[in-house]
């Protein structure tokens, strides 16, 4: 019986090699997925020209989706040259045939010409596009180009603008990406999906063999989806594995060869892109300098249990203050409150030799003279730009920050902000807060603690003291001890500290996953 989730890729031939279901199957591949290849347009190709192209008879296409429907359904169907409008509607058929069955994801590579310039669309087949196609799709992947001929001349002044007319027509989820642009030291894919939106960054791979860049781009993102992992985080394992592709293209020929996808990049961290907070697209890819480990990691929820922890030091690296302001107290009050326990806690931190986290509260951290802030990523997301202006000019002056991350997409946006600390959690699951992510598990936490740009400390259900020595294995450089400290930590805290001195004895053989697993449920409606 197959167990690897099935793609179906219906798109065209090439007899170059390079593109079309050629480049599919590469892409397949390198994520450990089964594609089915269904012709629905053959060309006649090089890396230098694109001599003709015939659609397949529209009763063929439908007679090798028949041949599939019962034997190998899809888990996702991705297109790419159809060659006609006749064939698009087909398409457009057996997706909601399919979908009556069962959940299916529909990703559309809107392919309109070649990179040689040859045309493969007529207005009969844009029309489907607009009318049948794109209302159905889970995900399609325009470049720029194809965004605005999709759109016609309403779509919209701007990428962030043409990916909301998109999904507006309809859509699940956009990505214009960013092949066609003219920025020559990086490149920039727009995403436009449930969420997250914003410029997906990584630098741009210089070289002249790009020939089938779109097709692996969105054959990789369908196999992610594929493989479970929600649309932001298939656009992120997409630029990995595509710019990957390039990195490995072949010079065959005498004009663009192919790129070649290929296992292997999903543990590249210098392929982890990053994901910019606004729509602004960055302008230079800044390093990030790795400071201090946070070992074990102490949260608590007042000035009296910061002191209580600080008594048991040194078996504590990190304490970070965590409080959630009481329902009966009005602004002027909670503020006084808050301040008066910040400034308290830091005054006992300094004294220990420690360093002290606030949480989330920055504004009033800072007033209250604090060196470390750690922010979730809805804090981060709700702050507006004068915020942003004076939290960097905290930073500048020092300041440390660490930020929250649960899944692919937060962690490229928290690489963005080149943070000092970077959470990655839950690694259990955790009845500290509601949240909708599944465990990631020690899998994902070594994962991460090897891909991100900044220590990575684990957090979420962790509750022994072994929880914390398999952290500290896997690589993380600390472990959060929340409920675990119990009644009085420096009762508690000597294990925990025996705990994680003997896990990162280990650390340096962590096993890093080829992949990650995906850590948000994908529901049903979302595979439109």
């Amino acid at each position: 019986m197959n167990t690897l989730p099935i793609l179906w890729s219906i798109a065209g031939t090439d007899s170059g090699g390079g593109a079309g279901l050629a480049a599919d199957q590469r892409a397949a591949d390198a994520f450990g997925v089964h594609l089915c290849p269904v012709v629905a347009a053959v060309t006649a190709q090089s890396t230098t020209a694109v001599t003709r192209i015939d659609a397949v008879p529209p009763d063929l296409l439908d007679a090798q989706l028949a041949a599939l429907a019962e034997d190998l359904p899809p888990t996702v169907i991705k297109t790419g040259l159809l060659g006609s409008a006749a064939n698009a509607q087909v398409v457009a058929h057996w997706v909601d045939r399919l979908r009556l069955r069962a959940p299916l994801a529909f990703v559309i590579d809107p392919v309109l010409r070649a990179s040689t310039g040859a045309g493969f669309v007529d207005e009969a087949l844009m029309r489907v596009y607009r009318e049948e196609l794109l209302p159905r799709a889970t995900v399609v992947t325009p470049n720029q180009h194809e965004a605005v001929r999709l759109l016609g001349p309403d779509g919209g002044s701007g990428v962030p603008a043409m990916a909301s007319a998109l999904r507006a027509q309809g859509v699940q989820a956009v990505v214009v990406t960013g092949g066609d642009a003219a920025t020559p030291a990086l490149s920039h894919d727009w995403i436009d999906t449930p969420h997250a939106r914003g410029w997906l960054t990584l630098p741009r791979v210089d070289t002249p063999h790009h020939h089938g860049t779109g097709c692996t781009f969105t054959t990789s993102l369908a196999a992610a989806l594929a493989l479970g992992f929600v649309a932001a985080d298939a656009a992120v394992l997409a630029k990995m594995a595509t710019t990957h592709a390039l990195r490995h293209a072949r010079a065959v020929g005498r004009g663009a060869g192919p790129v070649v996808a290929r296992e292997g990049f999903g543990a590249d961290a210098s392929l982890l892109p990053r994901l910019s907070v606004g729509e602004q697209a960055p302008t230079g890819w800044p390093e990030c300098t790795r400071g201090r480990e946070p070992g074990v990691y102490a949260i608590v929820d007042s000035a009296e249990r910061v002191e209580m922890v600080l008594r048991a030091a040194p078996t504590v690296d990190t304490i970070q203050l965590r409080m959630k302001r009481p329902a009966d107290l009005d602004d002027g009050a909670w503020a006084a409150q808050l301040r008066a326990a910040i400034a308290r806690s830091q005054r006992a931190a300094d004294v220990a030799g420690v360093t002290l986290v606030i949480n989330d509260h920055w504004h009033a951290a800072l007033q209250a003279g604090a060196r470390a802030l750690h922010l979730g990523q809805e804090d981060l997301l709700a702050l507006a730009p004068a915020d942003h202006a004076a939290l960097q000019g905290a930073r500048d002056g020092g300041v440390q920050l660490g930020l929250s991350s649960h899944s692919l997409w937060e962690l490229c946006r928290a690489a963005s902000l080149l943070p000092d600390l970077i959470a990655c959690g839950p690694v259990w699951p955790t009845t500290t807060k509601d949240m909708p992510w599944r465990p990631q598990g020690l899998d994902n936490l070594a994962w991460w603690a090897h891909m991100a740009p900044a220590p990575v400390v684990g957090i979420g259900g962790i509750l022994e003291p072994a929880q914390l020595q398999a952290v500290a294995a896997a690589g993380a450089a600390g472990g959060c001890v929340v409920r675990g400290l119990g009644e009085d930590p420096s009762q508690t805290l000597p294990a925990w500290r025996a705990a994680w001195v003997e896990g990162r004895s280990a650390a340096a053989q962590a096993q890093v996953p080829a992949l990650p697993h995906p850590s948000l449920p994908v529901p049903h409606a979302g595979l439109r």
